[in-house]
């Protein structure tokens, strides 16, 4: 059997990362895939660790320590790559709601090409498929507040701090070969563009 497929959906918050991931892994069992759906705040055995270091930035952010939230993160993502990963069923598609890209849109002062270092030194699992969601900030921002917990964030507690975070994930994403994926519109739209994305990475390693 073959090894997992491993997508990754990233993006800012309230660009309905989690909203398309659950439409997507409806469409693929359709046809027929085993999907496992994970999250990585889920399965952070350091979960604790990581929420007290960023309360703490909240209220004195500094370079130092938003490079320790980094490296916390960082090892996070290695023990899900060895412990988490490896064990889901073979063949299966795994669609992570969050990875290692989506440290661009909430990160101030560590660079993202520091976050990827950072995240490949210690062995983190590239995913076959990165997928960058994203909408103009004036419509995230409105998503997420009309949620029912609202923006839900210790981090962001304004719409000009989301715009930045808007605009430094855009950025950092440039490049990078990800699927793009505006989510504006109809959610079938962007459930079949990252659906199509699946199958031609599915198609490529069938032919590979």
């Amino acid at each position: 059997m073959s090894a997992p497929l491993f997508v990754s959906l990233d993006g800012p918050k309230g660009v309905g990362k989690t909203t398309l991931l659950e439409a997507i892994a409806r469409a693929l069992r359709l046809e027929g895939h085993k999907v496992v759906r994970l999250s990585e705040r889920n399965h952070d055995p350091f979960r604790a660790q990581t929420m007290a270091l960023v309360n703490a930035f909240a209220r004195a952010p500094c370079v130092e320590l938003e490079l320790r939230i980094c490296e916390q993160l960082a090892d996070s993502r290695a023990w899900i790559s060895r412990h988490v990963l490896p064990n889901q069923l073979p063949g299966s598609i795994i669609l992570m709601d969050r990875w290692y890209a989506s440290d661009a849109a909430f990160r101030r002062t560590v660079s993202f090409a520091d976050i990827q270092r950072l995240n490949l030194e210690r062995g983190v699992q590239v995913p076959d498929l990165q997928v960058a969601v994203i909408t103009r900030s004036g419509l995230s921002w409105a998503r997420a507040q009309a949620r029912r917990g609202g923006l839900r964030s210790t981090v962001l507690q304004s719409a000009q701090d989301h715009a930045a975070c808007t605009d430094a994930f855009e950025q950092a994403m440039a490049g990078q070969g990800w699927l793009v994926c505006r989510n504006e519109g109809a959610l079938e739209v962007a459930t079949a563009q990252v659906v199509a994305g699946v199958r031609e990475r599915l198609k490529a390693r069938a032919d590979g």
